[in-house]
């Protein structure tokens, strides 16, 4: 019953603060004459304060603009300035025709060196999202790491801190080959162009190097993908075929014997330009700050896109990655009465001669789309995932307080396969004045994961943390059966099909718009005698009080199979969830800098969590509440300085539980507060430091908890501040990049209190990385 006056009063709070605005709005996109949309582009009201620069599709919006004549100005430097006459009606949207602005050849060089500085807004989500919507007006809260951010960053991994990035999002620690990252206080699925790929103990880390962008999409969205997680998710966006010349090549050189190629080419194939192609391509070398942990590092990812027609078009894509990991090197394990980081920070609890795991993994996407019109068109999408380990990983046996440990190693290979397919239809109608943007589709998942731990080697020998003696024998394992016959995980197999339908509904001349959305999910869980099937409902207001400031509601439920099982091999029940939250969302500087705020209220059943007795095991609880808010910022605050500023307050507790002493606990896997920054200066090509920039970024935690939490229920771990920088030149041709991470040198770590001892991940102290980039085209 809260739930719904929560909700309600958040809807009539949004439609009781509508205002109709006095002014009009101009919008429009600008192209080149290939029809290549032009990004950057200066678009300006003569007589007027009044401007804007188009996105990278091309579009551009001036709000608030009063009603009368005026004449709108287009400039970029390498290109002829246009001018028209429009004319503004107050409460209304002018758009204009496109824009076709001609090249003018002896400047185009100068075109590249005025555009150094970075870009952190994205307006739109990707295709694969499915949502035609500006996310400025979408009822949900979406944030877009895009890759210049990456890039200045020095992100080469998605556990290298992308993900600070977005208010609220931890990484729990981790094995070593995959990414467990966390929002709102539960696991995120990983996505990969609208593709839930995630298993128990995977996907691969994705490397950046094949990356587009990557969007969190906070807060449950099973109408959007077949991911009904109520945290949310993220979707990792690859690089895809481009009609342009492309052609970039970087090498970086680092600490620990970092060594890394890149490249990444694109362009047209056939002269009609209907064949167009990507091709990224990187190998790596590195070790790691505790020493004999080398390792390789390939990718290549090829594709191509093939336009049948105007409105026809088919795109494959192949993304490869094989990886040497050294699993569960990176976990130090003590007593509890010594505390965390008891020993240096570059010590390693495993033996010199420990082995690496050999993984590859390889995925496969297809899409056809066609438009049958400017208003609507269909997609079809298919996808094969293929991950393949053979290795092994280390853990404790027992903890003395003097620091003698019993150590075990165990194999650890999986095989994981997934087969997705994924079919939409989208579109736009009218009736009367009131509008309709519509998605209908099918979603289909056949998703089965093999592994096998049940081969154990124990060290007999003591390993004392505080004087260590290495050099125990590498463990050895027999394959010799194969690895579907082994599994010790026989209940990570199933098969989803999901109908759903969504129509966002606009009033007012699409000032106000209501979402309705219904998602009915059938669930084959090939290790339970009965189907799970749920229906689930979504509710969305989203208002614009102003042009530049929109308030949205939301309702929302999810529902999501749960693969594997706890220690007693028992098969886990799917979660459920019903999410309500409502924002603002505000920008400034005519859409540079953009800022959202947003309050939210989670309630899930059947969630899992770690099992403090068995760490390799998870166990499931009655019902858990998330509640927080969050707030985001991004964009340029002034020619030059570019920001990401995020904070999020974070609360998770159990709420029903069959062991009434867990009522009112708190649920590891996040940190209350979070809070995340980064600043990158470049100067303009009026300068006489024109092409050089500095960036300085800091990540802040406070009372975290990553895994599980002290003997008490209560954090242990120390507040976590790290603080990074970096310097940067660049003109047409060269970038060359310097960053170095851990200024301050400190004892950084994440990890867990299990009663009977500590363990815990260490960074690495202060580190630093050179980075060279060449175009050649």
């Amino acid at each position: 019953m809260k739930k719904n006056y929560l909700f309600t009063f958040l809807l009539l709070m949004v439609i009781n603060t509508f205002l109709f605005a006095q002014e009009g709005t101009i919008s429009g996109t600008v192209k080149n004459k290939n029809g290549e949309p032009l990004s950057y582009v200066n678009v300006g009201l003569e007589g007027t304060s009044k401007g804007t620069t188009t996105t990278k599709t091309g579009a551009f919006q001036i709000h608030k603009v009063a009603q009368g004549q005026y004449s709108l100005a287009f400039s970029m430097i390498g290109y002829e300035s246009q001018k028209i006459d429009i004319q503004v009606v107050a409460g209304e949207t002018t758009e204009v025709a496109p824009i076709v602005l001609t090249e003018k050849e002896e400047e185009l060089a100068e075109v590249i060196v005025s555009d150094t500085k970075a870009k952190y807004v994205e307006s739109n989500v990707s295709p694969s999202l499915r949502q035609k919507t500006e996310v400025f007006k979408l009822p949900q809260n979406i944030q877009i790491v895009g890759s210049q951010l990456m890039v200045d960053q020095q992100v080469t991994n998605i556990m290298e801190g992308a993900i600070r990035n977005v208010s609220g999002v931890t990484m729990l620690e981790h094995w070593g080959h995959f990414a467990r990252i966390n929002m709102r206080g539960f696991r995120l699925p990983a996505l990969r162009n609208g593709f839930n790929v995630s298993d128990a103990w995977g996907p691969l880390s994705e490397d950046m190097s094949f990356v587009d962008r990557m969007e969190f999409v906070k807060g449950p969205a099973g109408f959007m993908l077949a991911a009904g997680e109520p945290g949310g998710f993220y979707n990792v966006v690859t690089k895809k075929p481009v009609e342009k010349p492309l052609a970039q090549v970087a090498v970086t050189a680092g600490s620990f014997d970092f060594y890394r190629a890149e490249a990444d080419f694109g362009g047209a194939i056939t002269e009609n330009k209907k064949l167009l192609f990507r091709l990224n391509g990187m190998y790596q070398t590195s070790d790691s700050h505790r020493g004999g942990e080398d390792a390789k590092r390939f990718m290549i990812s090829p594709a191509l896109t093939y336009n049948l027609s105007e409105k026809t078009s088919i795109t494959g894509e192949l993304n490869y990655q094989q990886a040497e990991s050294y699993i569960g090197a990176a976990y130090v394990f003590g007593p509890v009465s010594s505390g965390y980081g008891s020993v240096d920070k570059n010590f390693k609890m495993v033996d010199t001669n420990y082995p690496a795991t050999d993984i590859k993994e390889l995925t496969l996407f297809a899409d056809l789309n066609h438009k049958f019109n400017n208003n609507w068109e269909a997609t079809l999408r298919f996808s094969h995932l293929k991950f393949d380990q053979e290795g092994n990983s280390h853990w404790l046996a027992s903890m003395e307080e003097n620091g003698d440990a019993i150590r075990y190693a165990n194999i650890w290979d999986a095989l994981s396969v997934g087969n997705y397919a994924q079919g939409f239809i989208q579109g736009k109608a009218n009736t009367g004045n009131i509008s309709h943007s519509i998605l209908g589709g099918i979603d289909y998942t056949d998703k089965e994961y093999w592994s096998d731990w049940s081969q154990n080697v124990p060290y007999t020998t003591p390993f004392n943390i505080f004087n260590p003696t290495y050099g125990y024998p590498a463990p050895e394992f027999d394959r010799s059966v194969d690895l579907k016959d082994r599994s010790t995980s026989p209940y990570d197999g199933y098969i989803t099909t999901a109908y759903y339908l969504q129509d966002e509904i606009g009033f007012l001349n699409d000032k106000l718009r209501l979402t309705l959305a219904g998602r009915y999910t059938h669930v084959n869980s090939k290790w339970k005698e009965e189907d799970d099937s749920r229906f689930t409902p979504r509710v969305g207001v989203s208002v614009n009080i102003l042009e530049d400031l929109t308030a949205y509601a939301l309702y929302d439920q999810s529902f999501i199979p749960q693969g594997g099982a706890s220690f007693d091999g028992k098969p886990f029940d799917p979660e459920e969830a019903a999410d309500i939250e409502g924002g603002l969302k505000k920008t400034f500087l005519d859409g540079k800098l953009r800022t959202s705020l947003g309050v939210y209220q989670i309630t899930k059943q059947n969630i899992l969590v770690g099992d403090p007795e068995n760490p390799n095991f998870s166990k499931q609880l009655g019902e858990v509440q998330s509640k927080g808010f969050e707030f985001d910022l991004q964009g340029e605050i002034t020619r030059g300085l570019n920001v990401v500023l995020n904070y999020a307050n974070t609360d998770v507790k159990v709420t029903k539980d069959t062991d009434p002493e867990n009522v009112g606990k708190r649920v590891a896997g996040h940190a209350k507060h979070v809070t995340n920054g980064w600043f990158t200066y470049s100067f303009s090509s009026q300068s006489a430091l024109k092409g050089f920039g500095a960036s300085l970024g800091y990540q802040y935690q406070i009372d975290r908890s990553t895994w599980a939490w002290n003997a008490e229920n209560e954090t242990d771990l120390p507040d976590y501040f790290r603080l990074d920088g970096g310097l940067f030149w660049g003109n047409e041709k060269l970038r060359v990049q310097f960053n170095i991470n851990n200024l301050l040198n400190e004892y950084l770590y994440s990890g867990a209190n299990y009663g009977t001892y500590l363990y815990w991940q260490s960074e690495p102290g202060i580190n630093g990385r050179v980075r060279v980039t060449y175009n050649f085209k």
